[in-house]
């Protein structure tokens, strides 16, 4: 476990989609936060002094080699709508956020939500992927297939981990050192597996902000819903209840 000198927790936000919601009452609605929803929590960071940064830029201040009002930038899956309707945003912002792309299914859709009833949404090609990249972005790994890694036998979960790694950065020209977990599963023998592929920091879904000291392989997040509105994020990032409703 790596000792840091920050004494004040370092929230990670946890984004999917970037788009107008779907009808109430479907699956995993709760996802899909509405671009100008968005827009108000990053302006409203901006407003406050605090900056955005994929977990490449947050990693100094993570290990205590720097200091600032800062915040990590996450969104897993890869979803177009977050080019289209996030980037704007943070290109005017002057923030940068770490995407963590589902490697087998870039151009695709998220197929494996399929049999939750979670409608079709399509994912970032290659191209839009370098875009991403050149934007000053960076460009994560979420495995092969959203793989559920607790399932995994040590091969597979291996071909997941570093097979991902090697695929995104064949597809994006850049290195590939953000990991995150597909739906927070996995066994505490994997985190070996991650450090073992090259792989800097890894994020989970344990809710919370970063404590001094937390583990760079098992990094909670502060989870952002749709109907997270500013106050409420102003609860989850500087209180302590991200922490408690993590335990």
């Amino acid at each position: 476990m790596t000792t840091t000198r920050n004494s004040r927790p370092i929230p990670i936000l946890m984004y999917h989609q970037c788009a107008t919601p779907p009808a109430k009452g479907t699956p995993f609605r709760s996802l899909t936060v509405d671009p100008a929803v968005f827009a108000r929590h990053m302006r409203g960071l901006k407003a406050l002094g605090y900056r955005g940064l994929s977990m490449r830029d947050l990693q100094p201040y993570l290990l205590g080699e720097k200091q600032g009002k800062v915040f990590g930038l996450t969104f897993d899956d890869g979803f177009v709508n977050v080019a289209e309707n996030a980037v704007p945003v943070l290109a005017d912002l002057g923030f940068t956020a770490t995407n963590y792309f589902v490697a087998a299914q870039v151009g695709g859709t998220n197929a494996w939500d399929a049999e939750k009833g979670v409608p079709t949404a399509r994912l970032m090609d290659g191209a839009q992927i370098r875009a991403w990249a050149q934007a000053g972005h960076e460009v994560g790994s979420h495995t092969l297939a959203h793989a559920n890694l607790k399932e995994c036998a040590v091969d597979q979960a291996r071909e997941q981990i570093a097979g991902s790694r090697k695929m995104l950065q064949d597809v994006s020209g850049e290195p590939v050192d953000a990991f995150c977990y597909p739906y927070g599963y996995y066994l505490p023998e994997q985190c070996a597996l991650v450090a073992e592929s090259g792989y800097t920091t890894a994020t989970t879904t344990r809710r919370g902000r970063v404590q001094p000291g937390q583990d760079m392989l098992e990094l909670s997040r502060v989870h952002v819903l749709r109907s997270t509105h500013f106050a409420s994020m102003m609860i989850k990032l500087f209180t302590p209840r991200e922490e408690l409703r993590g335990r």
